[in-house]
């Protein structure tokens, strides 16, 4: 099911609370000890610069696989810190290893962080906060040949966060992506309510997608229905590229929400009416749109209020996808306006302008 580890960090009591949580996402994933204690590391710096420096902030921890669709889809432990803090000044020093203005951090410093993570990347904007994200996956053992890249045209990547109602152990959302030669497909689901029940809807879908890869958005769709009838059901949005066309295809069944940016222009794709699992409509309305180097896709469940702002930061379209979803979770609420359901985005987007992993 869709665990989570989702920790409000107000005081410097709670970096524990973040560390242990950061040892459960490893042990839960097969993790080894090396592993183990860098992530930790990784969640202890990131939860120690939100108590220094801004006063406090959220960690979210997700158990999720690479960005890269190119890449081996292993999973790995995701820890995302958020704030609404005054943004890093300097990001390029901050970056740099052993720097730390805090004389009770661990000295370590986003540099460490940097070094220790399998992918990390961190968005800081004056005057609107900070995210950062690390992943942290297992080590490939020695002697074992790497699989390399999947062959792709775009080298599109696919990343976000999931959070729980109320700091719960398990979302009712999910979210996930597969590739299938030239075709990568991104899905969104939220199961019914929230809690274990609505987790195991989610994860069905989840899991049903991996063996209908190769199946339109439509038809994935109504593979998915039948999957999920003996659970309560989900709302579930699918967003399918083809690399070889570029056009990249959307159907949604019940309240997942999606927007597409192109030329600065962001465009709403709509779901249809209904639950997978439980009322299925007769016929699934399939969006299909361009897909060019500057585009962006936002899927979202309804735990994202519905007249959310998308994000005009134009250097987000560089970053992980990861950290373009936390910063519209970030900016959709606050501290005094929490987000009042389990909220989960996933974004697809184009591999960076200076082709770095």
């Amino acid at each position: 099911m869709s665990r989570v580890w989702d920790i409000p960090v107000q005081d410097s009591t709670r970096v524990r609370d973040v560390r242990v949580a950061a040892e459960a996402a490893c042990a839960r994933t097969g993790l080894d000890a090396h592993a183990t204690a860098g992530a930790a590391l990784v969640a202890t710096e990131l939860a120690t610069n939100l108590v220094k420096h801004v006063g406090g902030g959220r960690i979210v921890i997700n158990l999720t696989g690479p960005c890269d669709t190119r890449a081996e889809a292993v999973p790995g432990v995701q820890i995302t810190s958020l704030d609404h803090g005054p943004g890093i000044g300097n990001v390029q020093a901050a970056l740099r290893d052993g720097h730390t203005t805090a004389s009770s951090s661990l000295g370590a410093g986003l540099g460490t962080c940097l070094r220790v993570s399998s992918d990390f990347d961190l968005h800081s904007r004056p005057g609107r906060g900070t995210v950062a994200v690390a992943r942290i996956r297992p080590a490939r053992p020695a002697g074992t040949p790497s699989p390399g890249r999947t062959p792709s045209a775009t080298g599109v990547r696919a990343g976000g966060v999931v959070t729980s109602l109320a700091h719960a152990e398990h979302s009712g959302d999910a979210f996930a992506w597969v590739r299938s030669g030239p075709t990568v497909t991104l899905l969104l689901a939220d199961g019914l309510g929230h809690g274990g029940k609505a987790a195991e809807a989610s994860t069905a879908a989840v899991e049903e997608l991996r063996t209908s890869a190769a199946l339109p958005p439509a038809g994935i769709l109504r593979r998915l229905h039948e999957a999920l009838r003996t659970t309560r059901g989900a709302a579930v949005g699918v967003a399918q590229l083809d690399e070889g066309t570029g056009r990249l295809s959307f159907a949604g069944v019940g309240n997942i929400g999606a927007r597409l940016r192109t030329e600065d222009v962001w465009q709403p794709l709509i779901s249809h009416p209904g639950i997978v699992g439980a009322h299925f409509p007769a016929t699934v309305p399939v969006q299909q749109a361009s897909w060019r180097q500057d585009s962006l896709l936002v899927l979202h469940s309804d735990g994202l209020p519905s007249r959310w702002e998308p994000p005009h930061d134009p250097r987000l379209l560089g970053h992980d996808p990861a950290v373009t979803a936390a910063v519209v979770l970030r900016d959709a609420g606050s501290a005094a306006r929490p987000l009042r359901d389990d909220t989960s985005v996933a974004v697809l987007a184009p591999e960076p302008p200076d082709g770095r992993p």
